[in-house]
């Protein structure tokens, strides 16, 4: 757990209402990249508000096993995968697009963007949907195996085994 939230977690129970501001702009960044990688986009600032609204109502329940942060994903993972379902029940198409970016530059920095977007885009599609989810975690958020296998519902062995696979599979496709 980071060093802070611990104490963070006292101050808001204690009533520091500031404590609890202090650890939603302390995590809101790092879900909100998460949230968007898993194709959230556009809903990244609901989903990471109910997160926060969802965390909070169960506070009680936060064992501390794991970091607060791996909490909070597991949770945004939750909302993310019932948005989800709720579209399919919905019938309506939930499209995960990973080009979707805003780039200003020369047309040169923008032929290069659009170009490893491009690879970036074909890596993505050969990965399976948890292999995906591990290598953003992994390297997009930098969490360790422990976290990452929490979050997904996996073990720490899977986890890395994931990562491993998908990995070999961005060296195929950008060296191919």
């Amino acid at each position: 757990m980071d060093a802070h939230d611990p104490e963070l977690l006292r101050r808001w129970h204690a009533g520091d209402e500031r404590a609890a501001s202090e650890l939603v702009a302390r995590h809101t960044p790092a879900l909100a990249r998460f949230i968007a990688s898993l194709g959230g986009r556009d809903e990244v600032d609901e989903l990471v508000q109910d997160t926060f609204v969802r965390a909070f109502g169960a506070i009680d329940g936060f064992r501390a096993d794991s970091s607060l942060r791996t909490w909070l994903f597991t949770i945004a993972r939750r909302l993310v995968l019932d948005r989800r379902r709720a579209a399919k029940r919905r019938r309506e198409d939930v499209e995960v697009d990973e080009t979707h970016a805003v780039t200003e530059g020369t047309p040169l920095e923008s032929l290069v963007a659009e170009e490893t977007r491009g690879r970036l885009a074909r890596v993505m599609e050969r990965l399976t949907p948890t292999q995906r989810e591990v290598f953003r975690l992994r390297v997009g958020e930098g969490l360790q195996y422990r976290e990452i296998a929490e979050i997904v519902g996996s073990t720490e062995g899977a986890a890395r085994v994931h990562y491993h696979n998908a990995m070999r599979t961005v060296k195929e496709v950008l060296h191919a």
